[in-house]
């Protein structure tokens, strides 16, 4: 790993790096090697986030995604190891700006704009199995299967980030970027946009301009961004809770505390869709 790390900052030797540790999960570390003013980012993942460069491979480098680029991998039976572009150090989390969710929004339609020949990854049976797997879920989520199999009548399918929340959201302080690509799928719903509005909300900000500039940017019907803003809405809560129970409740033991959250959430969004 140090050869293209070395290459990349142009630095003499391992002991010459800085390194700053960015981000520690249970199944993932990233951190900043540096030195002088040229700086790299070293992923390391296991269990969903081991394989992330499958997730350049497929999307990210043949679709000319806003990602970082990869400048070298690493893959072992136990985890993945990447070496990417470092191309900001400012996170929407760190700096939640009215302004940066807008921003945001125009890159999610970015993302989405990308045509793909693929079909979709996301089909309504997997609702139902989902569910299945999670085995928390009393209420009825026909409602959710069927606007899902509407939108793959009505709805091109488009490369979904999964991740898209402002820990994963970067700028230079002229352009923004998404990192963090190992849960990316295709499906024709609005996840990204859903989880970024979420959490614009949350900070009180107001959703109607960041969806505004994705359906000025997106060039598309707003009665069609609400239907894919709902039905990503219980897509994401859907996988959010599968993970949780597992992998999240053995690499993360506090996501327990998130079901009974996720559950109310996914139960009003099935609700609206009613």
């Amino acid at each position: 790993m140090s050869d293209p790390v070395l290459e990349a900052t142009k630095a003499p030797g391992v002991g010459a790096l800085s390194g700053e540790l960015l981000r520690q999960w249970g199944s993932s570390e990233v951190w900043r090697l540096s030195y002088g003013l040229r700086s790299v980012i070293v992923k390391r993942g296991t269990d969903g986030q081991a394989d992330e460069a499958a997730a350049y491979e497929r999307f990210v480098v043949p679709l000319g995604l806003p990602a970082p680029s990869l400048l070298h991998r690493y893959r072992s039976p136990e985890a993945g190891v990447l070496v990417l572009a470092d191309v900001g150090r400012v996170t929407l989390e760190q700096e939640p700006s009215a302004e940066g969710f807008v921003a945001a929004a125009e890159l999610a339609a970015t993302i989405r704009s990308r045509e793909v020949p693929q079909r979709s990854e996301f089909p309504p049976e997997r609702v139902k199995e989902m569910a299945a797997r999670i085995g928390r879920i009393d209420f009825d989520l026909s409602p959710l299967t069927e606007a899902l199999a509407a939108l793959h009548r009505d709805v091109p399918v488009g490369v979904v980030h999964g991740d898209f929340v402002p820990k994963n959201l970067v700028t230079d302080g002229v352009r923004w970027t998404a990192i963090d690509w190992p849960g990316a799928y295709l499906a024709p719903h609005l996840s990204d946009l859903y989880t970024l509005l979420r959490d614009a909300e949350s900070l009180g900000h107001d959703r109607a301009p960041i969806v505004a500039r994705y359906i000025d940017a997106a060039g598309t019907n707003p009665a069609v961004v609400e239907r894919q803003l709902l039905v990503g809405g219980g897509c994401f809560y859907l996988v959010a809770l599968k993970f949780i129970v597992e992998e999240g409740l053995r690499t993360i033991p506090e996501s327990a505390d998130w079901i009974d959250g996720l559950l109310r959430e996914l139960a009003d969004v099935v609700g609206a869709l009613s």
